[in-house]
């Protein structure tokens, strides 16, 4: 069999692998590295393929649900236990997840060995999602921590960073970037099995590093831009499933908690009940609490009905708070990308 040398991103240790590999895991420092591959793709990165909206009704269900608080650290949240726990029981209440088909990873858990969010175990339980999965499984991939961004090593950023998620070992192992989050969950997914990510964090917005981003222009009105990788050559798709995120915020904005205080009372009537949809009074992350509270108080929902009741809710919590501002940096815009586009105002959200 045909073979080429590689290095890996993470450890450099060179290895050995078939020539039409796409991927490398490393036995070594159990890294993923996405292998440059030139693929026949039409020039904007599109899949040619007949897609219609997702279901799940012969299919196996799986999740992973991450939540760090980073306990002892110089910034520690205090919401992203409560966000997996208010995750875990939307998905076995409302869209019927097995308890044991949910991998719950935070700082409480008692499994420490398996569930402590480390780097190490972040990886395992993200290979374990994919592992298997085939058409007709439904895939949940919850984190809600820190994230930030570091300086782009591949060339494939417009702005020149990956945004990466922080383990709660970070400051020794170091973060996951986007890059390997997309070889590991994303590129794998096979045809007719589907992928949601729900990542409240900042700078999350293209976290899984997926082609296609929707844009609300107004109430009802949207558009997909393709989010296309500066070195021409980076494929970031799946093998044939469908990937959707939804992003707290995009690549330059910060997400906001209730680990920063609460709404005052100064707001009119309207606005703060808005808000208090946004927030409970408890600490959670405002994208969480958010999708959470929408789906179960709305029974049927399309894609875009639920992403644009995450930024009115997101708004005015914001706008309560006196979080809002006119520099886009310290605004929260709440993403939607997939690796394929889709009519948002048809397809009823599921998972």
């Amino acid at each position: 069999m045909a073979s080429k040398r590689v290095s890996c991103r993470w450890c450099r240790m060179e290895c050995v692998v078939p020539l039409e590999a796409q991927s490398l895991y490393c036995l070594n420092c159990r890294g993923s590295t996405v292998l440059e591959q030139r693929y026949n793709y039409p020039a904007n990165g599109i899949v040619p393929q007949q897609l219609s909206a997702p279901s799940h009704a012969y299919g196996r269900k799986r999740a992973v649900l991450c939540g760090i608080t980073y306990n002892g650290d110089s910034r520690p949240l205090q919401g992203c236990v409560n966000d997996v726990l208010s995750m875990k029981r939307l998905l076995i209440q409302r869209f019927r997840f097995p308890i044991s088909s949910i991998l719950v990873l935070t700082e409480e858990e008692v499994d420490y060995m398996r569930c402590f969010p480390t780097k190490r175990n972040i990886r395992n339980a993200l290979r374990w999602l994919v592992e298997g999965s085939r058409a007709g499984d439904s895939l949940v991939f919850h984190y809600s921590g820190h994230g930030t961004q570091v300086r782009d090593s591949d060339g494939d950023e417009v702005d020149g960073y990956d945004e990466a998620l922080m383990p709660v070992d970070y400051n020794r192992e170091g973060y996951i970037v986007d890059d390997e989050l997309n070889a590991t969950i994303v590129r794998p997914l096979p045809r007719g099995a589907t992928l949601h990510a729900i990542t409240d964090a900042c700078s999350s917005g293209t976290l899984l590093d997926l082609p296609n981003v929707c844009k609300i222009k107004r109430q009802k009105y949207y558009e997909w831009r393709y989010h296309d990788p500066p070195n021409g050559v980076a494929y970031r798709g799946t093998s044939g499933g469908l990937a959707i995120a939804f992003s707290a915020c995009n690549d330059n904005q910060s997400s906001l908690d209730t680990t920063n205080g609460w709404f005052p009372d100064q707001v009119s009537e309207e606005l703060h009940n808005l808000a208090r949809k946004a927030f409970a009074r408890y600490a959670t992350g405002v994208l969480t609490h958010s999708f959470v509270q929408t789906l179960e108080q709305e029974e049927r929902l399309s894609y875009g009905q639920l992403l644009l009741a995450l930024h009115n809710t997101i708004g005015a919590a914001r706008q309560a708070t006196g979080a809002n501002s006119y520099d886009p940096e310290s605004t929260q815009e709440p993403r939607l990308s997939s690796s394929h586009e889709f009519d948002i105002q048809t397809w009823t959200f599921t998972l």
